[in-house]
């Protein structure tokens, strides 16, 4: 717990520095022409620039491996039948209620509105039109991979990697010689990740002195109130939308499943990463919920890799209140586009820290949103990231005891006992040197 709240720590350090540099610079700098153009339009906006452009950078390849590992992990066309189908059918319906749920709260209470005047001026920054309805059908069709790969047009990318990973699994050894280099890609990928966010603090502090020497102090207040929304969402989410699923489907008692995933979820909020979590998760869903092991060793690992609930809500609020502090209104169009993307990104999000953000540029890209806007966030974006992959792990056991309930694979002797399967110690991980 200690070594991951020092990364957590060395985040917040790195915002709150830049915040009081940032606004000293902004009270008493402004008009110094030698601060303004070498240190908050030239270090802070470099170094920013290249930490965003860095995070841009991972979305292709990451997608595309991760997605292949996920798709190919089934193990063969077969298992995409009643199982497959099942999980996969409920993993995009909890995404989708999360994103709906997080859009709905944040239009209402509308974190962030009012405080876009001073960006409004200083950004130039003109919205762009969303395309048709029919286009957007049309368009998840690639006409030249290569081009779509090229361009970064993530919904062509998701559409053609999964058609090629079915492919894969049809064609015998030649495909799984293929999965097991794009395994070993996907691993190098995510210790790429990891080396970036290593970096994380120092792009933080840039991003964050050089927004608010040009805005000043006042932008702390929408971001109090963007980090309380999103953990709001989180909490109904997770105690209303998907205690209401396991209720209305399986008939299991909400109080009980909590209790015996505590295990499991301290172990998320610790790592903040859905794939680390996999061991005490499967523990916990095989021997404390009564889950079989046939059910759970597919779903857990399946839903580690696309199910991002809690990603999905912080895409939604984020996007809401990037809109408002940007002063961007954003159509019905829109809102359904980030609905959809916010599904189809969550088959290829990694179950990793920080990976969210990435996904979170993507989605900005494709509705029109600064990039730039990220940068707001950040800071608190590794306390968020804890608490929503404590969300992640939630709905991975919650379909999987929906999915096993309706496979006749749980049993509920187990599920009742309050001693079955108790964690006597759960030993958490060391921070890793990379």
């Amino acid at each position: 717990m200690q070594e991951k709240m020092s990364i957590t720590t060395k985040i917040l350090i790195a915002m709150g520095i830049g915040l009081v540099l940032g606004s000293a610079l902004n009270g008493f700098a402004a008009d110094n022409t030698f601060v303004q153009i070498y240190l908050v339009q030239g270090l802070f906006h470099v170094i920013g620039k290249m930490f965003i452009n860095a995070l841009k950078m991972l979305v292709v390849p990451l997608v595309t491996f991760s997605l292949i590992c996920g798709v190919c992990g089934i193990g063969d066309v077969g298992m995409l039948g009643r199982v497959g189908l099942k999980a996969f059918l409920l993993y995009m319906l909890t995404t989708a209620m999360a994103i709906t749920l997080a859009l709905v709260t944040a239009i209402i209470i509308a974190p962030g509105k009012g405080e876009e005047t001073h960006i409004i001026e200083n950004t130039g920054f003109a919205v762009k039109e969303a395309p048709p309805l029919t286009d957007v059908f049309i368009n998840i069709v690639p006409s030249n991979p290569i081009t779509a790969f090229a361009n970064g047009d993530m919904l062509q990318i998701i559409f053609f990697v999964i058609l090629f990973a079915i492919a894969m699994l049809t064609t015998g050894q030649a495909g799984q010689s293929i999965a097991n280099g794009a395994e070993k890609m996907n691993e190098v990928m995510m210790q790429v990740v990891t080396i970036v966010m290593d970096f994380a603090p120092i792009g933080v502090f840039c991003l964050m002195a050089k927004t608010f020497s040009e805005q000043g102090i006042g932008l702390i207040l929408p971001m109090i109130g963007y980090f309380s929304v999103v953990v709001a969402c989180l909490l109904l989410h997770a105690l209303g939308t998907l205690n209401l699923l396991l209720m209305l489907m399986t008939r299991l008692s909400p109080r009980v499943f909590f209790k015996k995933m505590r295990s499991a979820q301290i172990f998320a909020f610790s790592t903040a990463s859905s794939n680390a979590t996999i061991p005490v998760t499967l523990q916990a869903v095989e021997k404390r919920l009564g889950v079989h092991n046939s059910i759970a060793s597919f779903t857990i690992p399946f839903g580690a890799t696309i199910n991002m609930d809690g990603t999905a809500i912080m895409q939604g609020v984020a996007t809401v209140f990037i809109a408002n502090v940007y002063g961007i209104e954003l159509g019905m169009m829109q809102y359904l586009t980030i609905i959809g993307m916010s599904v189809l990104a969550s088959i290829g999000t990694a179950g990793v820290p920080g990976v969210g953000l990435i996904m979170l540029a993507m989605v900005f890209n494709q509705v029109g949103l600064p990039v730039e806007g990220i940068g707001l966030i950040l800071g608190v974006d590794r306390l968020l990231d804890m608490i929503r992959t404590v969300v992640n792990i939630t709905g991975d056991a919650t379909v999987t005891c929906i999915v096993a309930h309706g496979e006749n694979e749980l049993d509920k002797d187990i599920f009742n006992n309050p001693e079955a399967g108790i964690i006597t110690d759960v030993t958490l991980p060391h921070k890793q040197p990379e």
